[in-house]
């Protein structure tokens, strides 16, 4: 498995319409950056101290080799990310907030300065997150709750390293660096599962020329298996994800207010109905763990709540993924081709990009399901 998961910082402008976010939330949020850049140092004077953990030391050199990689063979904006480094002594940097109305896929959008739309809603304090969760759950929401491991601050600030994700396995970390840096690349704003499928295909693409550029074909065929497994394991998802659009669909509910007390003997049959696909999904992974091995992270994973909210964060950051890789396709492999054919889709109104989309989607190799079924190649950590 091995996903990175991101947050795109949004409200460090100092500035939010009224009403659209709470004093508190922004304080929270501008506090915990605050406390990030406290304990940033340069990573420079950490590999000149001599206490510094040689360990630590290699994967900053192994860091800059990436960061040189990314400019030199990706076309992507270095612009001094990932010189500085900081220990925040916990597992997590920020922890998002999903919800979904019980009856329908239709995921909980919250407002944000510049950025706009995103479908979290991050705190630097588990605490914090898992209480604003209760009470969204108290008023009928599926809830779900997720631990990060990096995010993006989109150039308001130089990303900096964080033991959060630091000590990843070479290939993890290689796809979070190439991630992080595609959003500085392209980013449109309110279309979450825009940005996160473009900068989850460069990731890939940037993980597979690294290993091809070291030649070391082990590394790179373990990589294609590990994206492989997770495609299996993800079909088992998406596939849960359409019979439960297909139940809402039919049950007519999928606008039902959250907490809502009318339609009580239908809500109370299709939420039995939820409960058996998404019990089918379980005995799914288990006879896929049985032939093929454990997993922790998967593991992990599904010993959530599996609701809407929870299916949702698995699809949002790949559901369009195989369209962006058919772009690449398209334009021979040409990078900056791509990129210039992603920035004309991002100028389009969403729902012309949506439709965009989707024909690449069509038009791809026969893995390659329409949007409701496109794979998604990692479930979160």
């Amino acid at each position: 498995m091995g996903r990175k998961l991101r947050w795109l910082l949004p409200v460090l402008t100092g500035l939010a319409v009224a009403g659209c976010q709470t004093a508190g939330y922004l304080r929270q949020a501008v506090s915990g950056q605050l406390e990030i850049l406290r304990l940033e140092r340069p990573v420079r004077k950490l590999m000149a101290d001599a206490g510094t953990p040689p360990g630590l030391k290699e994967k900053f050199r192994e860091v800059e080799r990436l960061r040189q990689f990314a400019k030199a063979e990706l076309a992507l904006p270095i612009d001094g990310h990932y010189l500085r480094y900081a220990d925040l002594h916990r597992r997590y940097v920020v922890w998002n907030v999903y919800a979904a109305p019980e009856f329908s896929l239709r995921p909980k959008a919250w407002w944000y300065p510049i950025v706009g739309r995103l479908v979290y809603h991050g705190y630097f304090s588990e605490a914090e997150a898992r209480r604003y969760a209760d009470r969204l759950r108290q008023r009928g929401w599926d809830v779900y709750v997720e631990g990060v491991e990096a995010y993006s601050t989109l150039g308001w600030f130089k990303d900096p390293l964080l033991n959060t994700f630091i000590h990843e396995r070479p290939t993890v970390l290689a796809e979070t660096l190439f991630h992080e840096l595609a959003h500085q690349r392209l980013f449109v704003g309110s279309d979450t599962d825009f940005d996160e499928a473009f900068a989850t295909a460069v990731g890939e693409e940037g993980v597979r020329r690294w290993l091809a550029a070291s030649g070391d074909p082990l590394a790179a065929g373990a990589y294609e298996q590990e994206l492989a497994r997770d495609d299996e394991l993800m079909q088992l998802v998406m596939d849960c994800r359409r019979k439960l659009s297909a139940l809402y669909r039919r049950a007519g509910l999928t606008r039902r207010r959250p907490g809502a007390a009318d339609g009580a003997t239908q809500a109370a049959a299709t939420r039995r109905e939820k409960e058996r696909i998404i019990a089918e999904l379980r005995v799914g992974y288990a006879r896929l763990r049985a032939r093929r091995g454990g997993d922790p992270a998967a593991d992990r994973w599904f010993a959530g709540p599996l609701n809407n909210a929870q299916l949702n964060a698995a699809a949002t950051y790949y559901v369009w993924v195989p369209a962006f890789h058919r772009l690449l396709e398209q334009h021979g492999g040409d990078l900056k081709k791509f990129y210039r054919a992603a920035a004309e889709l991002a100028r389009l109104p969403e729902a012309q990009r949506h439709r965009r989309l989707e024909a690449l989607l069509t038009s791809s190799a026969p893995s390659a399901r329409p949007r409701d079924g496109a794979d998604a190649r990692r479930l979160p950590r």
